[in-house]
């Protein structure tokens, strides 16, 4: 299943995406795409839902993040390998994790905001990762299980704040508009295998990363059970789990980044598309 919220900011309904790719209003038969929902007994309720029975959303609706109420936006860095190397940076023998504010969660299409001063906002094509059920102190061979599905992340990134102010990453990943999510969440039966994955990122019609999930360090497995030993991961929350080489810090002859006007396009093979144009605060 494809599952979706839409409608404008803060007033988003449940959806779900037919086989046209029409998004059908699930607000008659759930309140909200939430926690609460993602477990396997609440994702099998919505697989017996007669989509042809329910309303259509409004035509070029505006998709919001696809789960509500997450509580966690953890993230992975380094974690492939040609990535790493392209940031001059070590291939790491644990998983890099760091935290994204949920405040900077936001819909796959709505604008980035470079924040004032930025001179090095870049972007990062990833995958994501949707928990379902809670998942502390879990085998890596049942990580799976407790994973709802999956969705396109730009994992948007100030690298001024992020790498020369200071040890830590989280400065420079959580400003508003920083985290687009979507458009959907796809159930993990229809992912099936999430390390053969294609994804890619295109910056003003130029593409920049192409890659795919099957050269990540650390696969998802590795990584749920890994950040599962330290915290407890509750449904709704999401992991972003690292990006392909590509990123603006890593262009040749010299690193650029994202300015008033552009446009970011992405993708993941069977997750669908953003599109992002970026203005100044």
């Amino acid at each position: 299943m494809k599952l979706c919220r839409f409608g404008p900011a803060g007033q988003e309904k449940p959806g779900i995406v037919d086989a046209d790719g029409a998004i059908r209003d699930l607000s008659s038969v759930v309140a909200d795409i939430g926690p609460d929902l993602l477990s396997a007994e609440g994702l099998s309720r919505l697989r017996g839902v007669a989509l042809d029975g329910l309303p259509l959303a409004p035509r070029g609706a505006r998709y919001g993040v696809p789960v509500a109420g997450t509580r966690k936006f953890i993230a992975i860095g380094l974690n492939y390998a040609d990535h790493a190397a392209e940031s001059n940076l070590p291939i790491p023998s644990e998983p890099v994790v760091f935290n994204k504010w949920v405040s900077c969660l936001q819909g796959a299409n709505d604008p980035i905001l470079i924040p004032p001063g930025s001179e090095k906002t870049d972007w990062e094509v990833e995958l994501g990762v949707v928990i379902g059920t809670r998942a502390h102190q879990i085998d890596q061979a049942d990580a799976l299980s407790h994973v709802a599905g999956y969705c396109v992340v730009n994992d948007v990134s100030e690298r001024h704040w992020q790498l020369e102010r200071g040890p830590t990453w989280d400065k420079g990943k959580g400003f508003p508009t920083f985290g687009p999510v979507g458009p959907w969440l796809v159930t993990a039966d229809e992912v099936g295998d999430p390390q053969a994955l294609s994804l890619w990122l295109e910056v003003n019609g130029r593409r920049l990363q192409d890659g795919n999930t099957s050269t990540m360090i650390f696969t998802i497995a590795e990584i749920v059970a890994y950040c599962a030993r330290f915290m407890e991961l509750e449904p709704g929350d999401i992991i972003t789990t690292g990006t392909p080489p590509g990123v603006g810090l890593g262009q040749k002859p010299e690193p650029w980044y994202l300015k008033h006007g552009d446009v970011v396009r992405l993708g993941i093979e069977g997750l669908g598309e953003q599109r992002q144009t970026c203005f100044a605060a």
